[in-house]
């Protein structure tokens, strides 16, 4: 007896979870991220910043708020939430 496989079609999918924009986009909000840490520690290692500390504290939290929205952003669009699902 012979064993025989019907052929199928090939898996159409929608994945779009490969596509480069998600990644630059990613990488550009980790940056963010990372100079946001970078410039909270600027008044410790320079000691004439010293009286700015609020200033550089508010430019980190803002900058790592904004990553974190874009990171988001981003990792939800690869997910799939928010796009019109008909």
């Amino acid at each position: 007896m012979e064993n025989t496989a019907s052929q199928r079609p090939a898996k159409k999918t929608d994945n779009n979870a490969n596509r480069t924009e998600y990644y630059v986009t990613l990488t550009v909000a980790i940056v963010i991220g990372l100079v946001g840490v970078f410039i909270r520690f600027v008044p410790d290692v320079i000691p004439a910043l010293d009286q700015f500390t609020f200033m550089f504290s508010l430019i980190a939290n803002v900058a790592m708020i904004v990553a974190t929205i874009i990171a988001f952003k981003v990792v939800f669009g690869i997910l799939g939430f928010g796009k019109n699902r008909d």
